[in-house]
């Protein structure tokens, strides 16, 4: 069983320098480093042929260098160096602000990665900054990568080795937390894979099989506490019964309309609701106009006749003069008061 309540410090590639910038992001141990998700994905995976480019597009290339990198001084404290590179289709000019460092990391023997953005201005080719690697190495390009919400001196490429090396440690020891009878019924990925490929992902696919499975998890969860709450509400409260000879029908067969079949289907299940000695808590959803006000209203209705109050909570004072209007007209008939009450800013 792995520990997911190892402090990330301990965890390769952390230690003491980058625990604080890592607790900073809510990264405190093994299952937060984990669970820290992707914000999203690039796809670093399909290299193009520097002909085929597109001005503005986000592109990775394959190509040799062609000679050194050479230094443009254009002002105090502004350096430009520029790299041409090319493949069997094209050459492009690469470009990096004070950066002299990378002088000595190509060479015309090599064959290089890069991933950048493009430009295009009077057809000729240029690549700002681009992330870049020898040909083969695929650590941060030739794969889809995870980009993850960052904070000050904490790069990418840390946070994502730091990563990787914390699911290196729990892949395969992690507890499965859904039955199996239910991954087998809906077709899921385990929770190891998952993991994995919610990061790391093989494919575009495999990622949408990985989110398809945490999401289900944290909806099933939620339903699962949902229910211990319900049913530990129904045990210890006692609702009202509301009185048995009390008939919405008297509002419904008034109504200058007809409702619909679902109107009067809900109506039937509040209608039992009201008169069980079991609290009701219903949620009841439906566009704009489908009629969930008359369904307040009737219900209301056999709420005070019954000898209790009910209120109408609106989001806006507008809306609570209206409803206050539309209860007043079908209400009234049958000796009942409405009533508004808001609260104004003086």
């Amino acid at each position: 069983m792995v520990d997911l309540k190892k402090e990330v410090q301990f965890i390769k590639g952390v230690g003491p320098n980058r625990v604080t910038l890592l607790n900073k992001l809510g990264i405190n141990n093994l299952g937060d480093l984990i669970s820290f998700f992707p914000r999203e994905h690039e796809d670093r995976s399909k290299p193009k042929n520097i002909a085929d480019l597109v001005d503005g597009e986000e592109a990775l290339i394959s190509a040799y260098p062609i000679g050194r990198m050479n230094e443009l001084h254009i002002r105090r404290n502004m350096t430009i160096c520029k790299l041409f590179v090319r493949d069997e289709t094209g050459g492009i000019e690469i470009d990096w602000y004070n950066q002299t460092y990378l002088k000595n990391n190509f060479t015309p023997e090599n064959r290089y990665s890069f991933y950048g953005k493009v430009s295009i201005k009077a057809g000729k080719i240029t690549m700002q900054s681009p992330v870049f690697e020898l040909d083969g190495i695929n650590k941060n390009t030739g794969k889809i990568v995870p980009i993850y919400p960052l904070t000050y001196s904490l790069s990418q490429n840390t946070l994502r080795k730091i990563i990787e090396n914390g699911i290196n440690e729990v892949y395969g020891r992690l507890d499965e937390t859904i039955p199996e009878y239910l991954i087998q019924k809906y077709k899921l990925y385990d929770i190891n894979e998952a993991i994995k490929q919610i990061h790391f992902p093989d494919n575009f696919q495999k990622f949408n099989q990985a989110r398809r499975r945490l999401v289900f998890e944290e909806l099933f969860s939620m339903q699962l506490a949902l229910l211990k709450l319900k049913n530990k509400y129904d045990v210890n409260k006692q609702g009202i019964c509301f009185n048995k000879n009390i008939k919405m029908s008297d509002v419904i067969n008034d109504l200058p309309y007809n409702l619909t079949k679902a109107q009067l289907r809900v109506l039937e299940e509040i209608d039992k609701d009201m008169e069980s000695s079991k609290p009701m808590n219903r949620l009841l959803q439906g566009d704009v106009g489908s009629g969930k006000t008359v369904i307040a209203m009737i219900s209301s209705y056999k709420c005070v006749k019954s000898g209790f109050q009910s209120v109408i909570m609106a989001p806006t004072a507008i809306l609570a003069e209206q409803h206050l209007e539309s209860f007043t007209k079908v209400l009234s008939k049958y000796g009942i008061k409405c009533e508004l009450l808001v609260s104004r800013n003086n």
